[in-house]
């Protein structure tokens, strides 16, 4: 076996003790935190990091769940005060890649992956990658972020959570209505 499948293979069984104290940790730290190096080296990897300049790792936290809203004032039936199961639109690995878009706007969002959760949260490590840096620039596999067109791309859903969130893989809805064979 590589490196990286016993890397993976860590990750899967990583003890129950270890876990427990980096989310001790993570839940003291901000929501969005930029950090030294992926905690998941393989997954990382696999998306397109490389340890070299330009690429930057951000661990995001978001809140899992439906959010629910303030009661109105006014009277209504409770079925139409829109209180609960209020689902956002997106999944939330895709909200929380545009919310460190947002936070590092100089960069741009190559991938991110999943890394940890409990009962509230759920954290991501997202792969920004600096398209005015030399180094980037310079490598054939990755200048083309450097590119005018992809600018922007995680708000337009062009990452992998974006196209997982418009439907564009896998066997979901809008999969199956764009491949239907036509009827004669």
């Amino acid at each position: 076996m590589g490196y990286y499948k016993y890397l993976r293979q860590t990750w899967q069984t990583l003890p129950d003790e270890i876990l427990r104290q980096r989310l001790i940790q993570w839940r003291r730290e901000p929501s969005i935190l930029r950090v030294e190096g992926p905690t998941r080296l393989d997954r990382a990897h696999a998306l397109g990091y490389k340890a070299k300049q330009g690429f930057v790792i951000v661990r995001a936290r978001i809140g899992k769940g439906t959010s629910k809203r303030e009661k109105p004032a006014g009277g209504r039936k409770p079925t139409k005060t829109g209180m609960y199961a209020m689902t956002p639109g997106q999944n939330l690995q895709h909200i929380a890649e545009m919310r460190v878009a947002s936070a590092f706007p100089n960069l741009e969002v190559l991938n991110s992956y999943y890394v940890a959760e409990d009962g509230r949260d759920i954290w991501y490590e997202i792969i920004l990658v600096d398209p005015n840096h030399p180094c980037i620039k310079a490598d054939p596999k990755l200048n083309w972020i450097c590119e005018p067109a992809n600018r922007s791309r995680v708000f337009r859903g062009l990452t992998s959570a974006g196209k997982a969130h418009r439907m564009l893989r896998g066997k979901g809805k809008g999969f199956e209505r764009r491949n239907k064979p036509e009827k004669r």
